[in-house]
């Protein structure tokens, strides 16, 4: 079914806070994607996921110890800097 026509909010929509708004679209969302396979997938999705899987082999990865003594390195040598 396409809407051909604008879609007025439920009764009540317009006076809750945006963040309010936002965790009703939320949830109205949920109640759609209970069922993801029958969610329409457009060919150029699938196309960059694709691209991006492909991708991602020649791509190089770090785990999460090695990331985090990356930083603390940085750090140490900005603290060491700054303070010099």
């Amino acid at each position: 079914m396409a809407i051909s026509q604008p879609l007025s909010p439920p009764p009540g929509f317009e006076q809750l806070t945006k963040a309010q708004q936002i965790d009703y679209v939320q949830r109205l969302w949920d109640l759609i994607i209970i069922t993801t396979d029958e969610l329409p997938v457009p060919e150029w999705h699938l196309e960059i996921v694709n691209e991006r899987v492909a991708s991602q082999s020649t791509a190089s990865f770090s785990t999460w110890d090695e990331v985090k003594q990356r930083l603390l390195s940085k750090y140490r040598e900005c603290q060491s800097t700054n303070f010099a």
